[in-house]
C-alpha cells in the first residue's frame, strides 16, 4: 500500500486540522489525546473519569477522539493530532507500511469471539470454501480485513477467488441488508447488531483462523517524550480492564447510553469480550508478523516488515 492509498483511508484534511495538536508546557503536556472506536468498553471508561482522575493530579487533562475504525485512528496519531488509540491487528500493518510514526505500547488479547465473518440467514454459503466467487464486504486496512485474508487461506483460496467489496461498517451494513454482497467480515457492535437484527449467520469466527489480538498504539514521538506517561496510559487501561471484566452490565449499559446502539446486541457484544491489558510479548509479536507476513505475500502492503521495530516496551509496575 503506498502512502497515499493509506491517507486515503484516514480522516480528511480539514477533520485533521481541526484535532491540531496542543501546546505543551514544560516536560508534560497540557492534555493527552486518545482515540477510540464505537464499542468497546471506553464509554464506561469515560463515564467513571478513572483516566481523567490519574492524569490531574499532573496537570493534564484528558481529550476523547472517535474514530469509526482503526486506519484513521492511526493516521491521526501519525500526523500528532491524537497522541494514544485503541485498534484492532491489521491497521497497524498497513500503518507501520507506510511508514507511519507509531508505536505498539501495549496489547489486549482477544478471545476470537467478537469478529466473525457473516452470511444472510437464507444464504447456500455453509462454509469458507463457499466463498468462491462471492462478493465480500470488509473495512480495508482493518481486523476485519485480515480476518477475511486468513479464513480464505484456511480454505485453501486466493484473494484473486472473491470479489473483494471494502467499505466503512455504516455503508457495509446497508450493502448487507440490501443483499449487494454475498458475505461480510465484521467486527462487533456492527457483528451483533446484524446477528440480532439480520438473523445474520457467521460461518466463520476470528479464532476459527488465527489469534487476533487488539492494540494500544502510540505516536513514536510522544512516547520518546513522555514514556512514563504511557507506562501510566498502560497502567490506568489495564485496571479498567480488571474492572471492566466483572463488570459487564456496567460496560454494557454505559455502551449502549453512549452510542444508541440496541442494548441486547451490546450486551451480546460485551458477554464475548475480554479487556484484559498486558505487555506486548513475544508470542503476541509472532502472532502479528504472521498477520504481516500474510499482506506481504498478497501483495497488500508495499514491503515486508518487522513488526518487532516499533513495539515499545513496557514493564508493568508489581
Amino acid at each position: 500500500m503506498k502512502r497515499r492509498d493509506f491517507l486515503t483511508l484516514s480522516l480528511g484534511a480539514a477533520a485533521l486540522t481541526a484535532l491540531a495538536a496542543p501546546a505543551r508546557a514544560g516536560d508534560r503536556p497540557k492534555e493527552i489525546r486518545i482515540g477510540t472506536q464505537k464499542g468497546g468498553f471506553f464509554p464506561a471508561v469515560k463515564a467513571r473519569r478513572t483516566v481523567e482522575d490519574a492524569f490531574k493530579p499532573l496537570g493534564i487533562d484528558i481529550v476523547w477522539v472517535d474514530f469509526q475504525f482503526g486506519p484513521p485512528l492511526l493516521e491521526a496519531i501519525n500526523v500528532g493530532s491524537v497522541d494514544f488509540g485503541y485498534v484492532g491487528d491489521a491497521p497497524p500493518i498497513f500503518a507501520q507500511a507506510a511508514s507511519a510514526k507509531i508505536r505498539y505500547a501495549a496489547a489486549v488479547k482477544q478471545n476470537g469471539n467478537t469478529q466473525a465473518i457473516v452470511v444472510p440467514k437464507d444464504s447456500p454459503i455453509k462454509t469458507l470454501a463457499d466463498l468462491k466467487g462471492k462478493r465480500i464486504a470488509f473495512g480495508k486496512g482493518s481486523s476485519a480485513h485480515n480476518l477475511l485474508v486468513a479464513a480464505l487461506e484456511k480454505a485453501g483460496l486466493s484473494w484473486s477467488d472473491i470479489t473483494p467489496a471494502p467499505l466503512a461498517p455504516a455503508d457495509a451494513t446497508a450493502a448487507f441488508v440490501k443483499g449487494s454482497v454475498d458475505a461480510w467480515s465484521i467486527w462487533d457492535p456492527y457483528l451483533a447488531l446484524a446477528e440480532l437484527k439480520e438473523n445474520a449467520r457467521v460461518i466463520a469466527w476470528d479464532k476459527d483462523v488465527h489469534k487476533p489480538n487488539a492494540f494500544y498504539i502510540v505516536g513514536s514521538d510522544f512516547v520518546e517524550k513522555y514514556p512514563g506517561l504511557v507506562a501510566k496510559l498502560n497502567a490506568t487501561f489495564a485496571a479498567e480492564g480488571i474492572w471492566a471484566n466483572s463488570h459487564h452490565e456496567e460496560v454494557a449499559k454505559a455502551q449502549a447510553e453512549a452510542t444508541g446502539v440496541d442494548i441486547e446486541a451490546v450486551k451480546r457484544f460485551v458477554d464475548r469480550s475480554t479487556y484484559s491489558v498486558v505487555p506486548v510479548d513475544d508470542e503476541i509479536i509472532k502472532s502479528q508478523q504472521a498477520v504481516a507476513d500474510r499482506f506481504t505475500r498478497l501483495g497488500l502492503i508495499p514491503k515486508s516488515i518487522t513488526v518487532a521495530d516499533i513495539v515499545w516496551k513496557w514493564t508493568p509496575s508489581t
